[in-house]
């Protein structure tokens, strides 16, 4: 029982979070007068500039289990560098139990190419073009987790460059250089079949 809800609020210090309702499960405790139903929600919240948090909330209903995701989603908020505010600075893995998932950065007018949470992830970081694969378990909260894996192994030019003692144009370049290289291979590989 799944259900997906969108919503934007206003924060105290005036930047406006994007919340989105990932996954609900109802839960049941046996007790010795029978069940016990709870309610398990899982949130994603961004505020859409590239800061992204996931929670994870259980409680006797379910306004009650979203809010305790949300509070816990704001408080394990990560900074994920975006390229030109757009898309990903580079092809990443990211794995999570059963949970693998494969990220690719992508040109402008891709969209977001990816399914369930992962999607409900690029929206609230504010990406708006990227293409997406899980791989192995489809269940919500290990795509998330292994998505999070993911997006905690990007790095900027800025990141690698200071790391490596260069400068952010050197990094770029090279990058530039090694897709013109790849684009090549593959063109010569489609000349050969023909």
């Amino acid at each position: 029982m799944a259900r997906r809800a969108e919503g934007k609020h206003q924060r105290e210090d005036g930047d406006e979070l994007v919340e989105r309702l990932v996954g609900i499960n109802r839960v049941a405790k046996v007790v010795k007068g029978g069940r016990r139903f709870g309610f398990a929600a899982l949130m994603i919240v961004g505020d859409g500039k590239g800061r992204v948090g996931h929670g994870h909330g259980k409680a006797r209903e379910v306004p009650e289990a979203i809010k305790k995701a949300t509070d816990q989603a704001k408080r394990n908020m990560i900074r994920v560098p975006l390229r030109e505010g757009r898309t990903l600075h580079h092809d990443v893995h990211g794995k999570h139990g059963a949970g693998k998932v494969f990220l690719r950065s992508a040109p402008a007018g891709t969209g977001i190419i990816a399914g369930g949470p992962m999607r409900a992830v690029f929206e609230a970081i504010g990406v708006q073009d990227v293409v997406a694969k899980a791989i192995g378990s489809n269940n919500p909260y290990s795509m998330v987790n292994a998505t999070f894996a993911a997006l905690k192994n990007i790095q900027s030019p800025r990141h690698v460059a200071s790391r490596r003692s260069k400068n952010v144009k050197e990094i770029v370049s090279s990058r530039e250089a090694g897709r013109s290289h790849a684009e090549a291979a593959t063109d010569t590989a489609e000349d050969d079949k023909g």
